[in-house]
């Protein structure tokens, strides 16, 4: 069985973009197809200034919200990183590996640190190795697949390049993994800026649908929604993408297709209610399981010791074994353990 790994980072409060990108998809398809885990990736929270109450507090509600989207334990394993110090100790290998050029060539480093000086602050040394912490995240678990979005596809290559480099110097020690692109029902845009995409870690709070905003934020933030000059409802993502970041939306809902859902429509307004009941209605089973869960936080936490212990079991065996193959002794009662001296490998 092919193994899958993917994860969430906690800088923000979860959206419908990621719902219907991302978590759907793993708990109808990922997580019974494959060996599947699901992370949240709460140490790439720190590669910026932030508040370390709220990075304890979204990452117990990215984890709770997983569960709630329909992840199941039984069937995949959802766990926090920072749980397991393999994630951690692969990374400063795989930084020995890296280059600097590799690191600042990544689009979303210069992106980012670009932000950060028009603000006038410091840009943080993790924030350009923290792809080199995503590999380490991918290759820990020996992943066949990892589904991204567009976005992330260059830190998918990077793991190719840094698994093969690994492993022409030092021996076999990783699988390459792929990037997958799963067709995705929506490509969620801000309902205020159709041009970009739903972030959760945006600003822009009237244009971001969180999943756990109240039905009447969810139907006041759609009905404000940006739309366009004209008036006939036509879906063209160039000319008309306020129009057609709806169209999309409400057939992510309720299994449509956006051209055809067009011409069932003679105006926004009529449009844009239905989109909003059909937002509230996808919503409504998953914040009824948020409650339910965050009514039992013991629950969740056995959920993620236990996620964390297998996490670990699949881990450590190939982390130890790139520690071998690069050339650090084993700890004494594991050397006195194996009768394979690590000069004969």
């Amino acid at each position: 069985m092919k193994r899958v790994f993917s994860g969430v980072k906690p800088t923000g409060h979860l959206t419908l973009g990621n719902y219907l990108g991302a978590l759907r998809r793993w708990a109808e398809v990922d997580q019974h197809r494959a060996d599947a885990l699901f992370c949240v990736v709460d140490l790439h929270a720190l590669t910026v200034d932030h508040d370390p109450a709220r990075v304890r507090r979204l990452s117990r509600q990215a984890a709770t919200l997983l569960l709630a989207a329909g992840l199941d334990p039984r069937s995949c394993t959802v766990f926090v990183q920072s749980h397991v110090d393999e994630h951690a100790r692969l990374s400063y290998l795989l930084e020995c590996v890296a280059t600097d050029g590799e690191m600042r060539r990544m689009i979303q480093y210069r992106e980012k640190s670009a932000r950060e000086r028009e603000r006038g602050g410091s840009v943080r040394l993790s924030l350009l190795t923290y792809p080199v912490l995503m590999a380490a995240d991918i290759l820990a678990y020996g992943t066949d697949e990892v589904p991204v979005g567009d976005d992330q596809t260059q830190h998918v290559e990077l793991t190719r390049d840094l698994a093969v480099r690994f492993n022409q110097r030092y021996g076999h020690t990783f699988v390459v993994p792929r990037a997958t692109h799963p067709p995705v029902a929506a490509r969620v845009m801000n309902l205020q800026t159709p041009t970009s995409k739903m972030g959760k870690s945006d600003d822009s709070g009237p244009g971001i649908v969180y999943l756990l905003d109240e039905p009447e934020a969810v139907r006041k933030k759609v009905m404000r929604a940006v739309t366009d000059s004209g008036r006939e409802v036509v879906y063209d993502r160039e000319e008309r993408p306020g129009l057609a970041n709806l169209l999309e939306i409400l057939a992510a809902c309720t299994g449509g297709d956006p051209e055809a859902l067009a011409g069932a429509y003679g105006s926004y307004g009529a449009l844009k209610k239905d989109t909003a009941d059909a937002v509230v209605e996808v919503l409504r089973p998953v914040q009824a399981r948020h409650r339910e869960l965050a009514a039992d936080p013991v629950e969740v936490e056995r959920v993620l010791r236990d996620g964390a212990e297998k996490a670990r079991a699949m881990a450590r065996p190939v982390v130890d074994r790139a520690y071998r193959a690069i050339g650090l002794l084993a700890p004494a009662a594991e050397a006195a353990a194996d009768p394979v001296p690590n000069a004969a490998r």
